[in-house]
This record gives structure tokens, sequence and C-alpha cells, in this order.
């Protein structure tokens, strides 16, 4: 029987993300980055850039101040 990796995807509510940018100092495989771009209130936000690279730790997830991630797998 062969292993498969799983796969993961992390998925930022960017409308809510302040862009403390704890997720991305956490995140030891970085996945994640600080966007260029701007949210409504006025943020630059977290987002995904290499969801192939996660290991699923969920780390970005429990040092995130305002809840915005979520991490999901097939």
């Amino acid at each position: 029987m062969v292993k498969t990796k799983k796969k993961y995807e992390v998925v930022v509510k960017d409308e809510f993300c302040k862009g403390c940018n704890l997720c991305v100092e956490f995140c030891k495989p970085n996945v994640l980055q600080i966007s260029e771009n701007i949210n409504k209130m006025g943020y630059n936000f977290a987002e995904s850039i290499a969801n192939e690279n996660c290991n699923g730790c969920m780390i970005c997830v429990l040092v995130c101040p305002d809840l915005v991630i979520e991490v999901y797998y097939e």
C-alpha cells in the first residue's frame, strides 16, 4: 500500500485580517505572506502562497489573534 501525502489548504478570511504578521512568522513551511493588497479595513492582510508546502500543523490558526485562518485537508 502506497501512502500519499495529505493535501492541506490554508484559507485566510482576508476581509477581517489585520496583518499582524504572527502567522507568517510562525509558519515554518512558508505557506503564508503579507499581501501587497489592502482589505476594506485598510490593512495588508495575510495570504496563502504555497498550500502545497503546508504540513497541517495549524500553528497559524493557533497564533492568529483574530481567528481568521482555517486549515482544510483532503
